[in-house]
């Protein structure tokens, strides 16, 4: 449920769609968040665990709010797993 109503609110591609909600929905899909190493600073790779299929971003900074761009290539990459 939460899911679908995540889904949808990335699909309409809001200006105001958080990091917290990413992560939230990439949990839901199967990805966990892998940020490891010393100089990963705001690097962040969302691993999907079936397939090993990596998402690669920068924690959106100062404020919460994903970019465009982020959005596109978050929902390329869901496209990419038959999410979407």
């Amino acid at each position: 449920m939460i899911r679908n109503k995540l889904l949808k609110r990335l699909l309409a591609r809001p200006k105001d769609f958080t990091y917290d909600e990413l992560k939230q929905l990439l949990s839901s899909v199967g990805c966990a968040e892998d940020n490891k190493g010393r100089t990963s600073g705001s690097r962040v790779a969302f691993v999907h665990k079936g397939t090993g299929t990596i998402l690669r971003l920068h924690k959106p900074h100062p404020n919460n709010e994903m970019k465009g761009y982020q959005i596109k290539l978050v929902i390329e990459f869901l496209e990419n797993l038959g999410v979407i």
